[in-house]
């Protein structure tokens, strides 16, 4: 990188942690949940509670991991965390009363998922795919969707590929050695890290599939909402502060996140490169997104109808 390039982005690093706004004495705590330990798309938790960014906007972050998305739902219906850094799709559970708000578009395009075929088992291209079992967690998934989904727009309906719901990704790994299945979706670092170990091959990414998304959203409890507006401010300031931190800071955040995601730190550099793309700089919720997961709930038949997504989410804590 040219010199001259390192110098902007060490300015810019040095301006973001600078010159604090104008808090309270007294820190806020946010009990902020993530709803899977180990994706990059949660990163910027650990990276702006590394660096300082959150303490600089008072918030004091008591973090915590859960084993998926429902878990996440049922902490913050709990009343366990204030906070969830989730997905998209998990917005549909408002419509069935979880008592949160998407206050945050955190992702857009599902550039952290991609498709893994074996190494040995025949399938080429994607025209191959037809007829195949995918490997997913569950049925009612975004891994789910997205197969039927990549099914559809090849023009074989949304069962043209055989989505195998396996749970965990060691288990479709398990069957993709056995050849019970010919393919399983997973994250971008577990799949690179999966050539590496020479597991597979990924053979698509599906931030080409759908570009109008959102993957991940930011939830907050409606007591949150009702109580602590000003929480919700600071810790927003904090975050997209952090997206810019992350974009100039590319060697501390591949330091950061290796160490979260237990990866080699080569196959963390280029999942930061291929994801760092997918993060919101000001968290606007993009209606044609909105309309694609609405469409996905009733395609997954989480929902018998399209919802009014109007009311899942709120931009009234972003940044100005």
């Amino acid at each position: 990188m040219p010199t001259k390039d390192l110098c902007i982005r060490a300015l810019i690093a040095a301006l973001l942690l600078s010159a604090a706004p104008s808090v309270g004495a007294a820190a806020e705590l946010l009990r902020v949940g993530k709803s899977v330990p180990e994706a990059f798309s949660f990163v910027p938790l650990d990276v702006g509670m590394r660096v300082g960014l959150f303490r600089k906007y008072g918030v004091e972050i008591e973090a915590s991991s859960l084993s998926g998305g429902a878990k996440l739902q049922q902490a913050l219906a709990a009343d366990s965390i204030d906070i969830g850094l989730g997905s998209g799709p998990e917005m549909s559970a408002i419509q069935k009363g979880s008592p949160v708000k998407a206050v945050a578009a955190m992702a857009g395009a599902p550039r952290l998922l991609a498709l893994l075929v074996g190494s040995d088992g025949g399938v080429k291209s994607v025209a191959d795919l037809k007829g195949r079992k995918i490997g997913v967690t569950t049925t009612n998934s975004l891994t789910a969707w997205l197969v039927s989904e990549l099914s559809r727009q090849q023009g074989w309906g949304s069962d043209g590929i055989e989505v195998t719901p396996l749970g965990a990704t060691a288990a479709q790994f398990a069957a993709l050695k056995t050849h019970q299945i010919d393919g399983l979706v997973a994250d971008i670092a577990t799949l690179l890290q999966a050539e590496a170990n020479e597991q597979g091959r990924i053979l698509f990414r599906f931030g080409d599939l759908v570009k109008d998304f959102h993957i991940h959203v930011i939830f907050a409890t409606n007591k949150l909402i009702a109580q602590r507006p000003d929480a919700i401010r600071a810790f927003l300031e904090a975050w997209f502060e952090t997206i810019m931190f992350m974009r100039a800071e590319r060697a501390r955040t591949v330091e950061i996140a290796k160490d979260v995601i237990h990866v080699d730190p080569a196959i963390m550099a280029r999942t930061y490169d291929e994801l760092m793309p997918m993060f919101s700089d000001d968290g606007k919720f993009n209606p044609k997104a909105m309309a694609a997961l609405s469409r996905s709930y009733v395609d997954l038949k989480i929902l018998p109808s399209a919802p009014n997504m109007s009311k899942f989410y709120t931009e009234e804590f972003l940044p100005n």
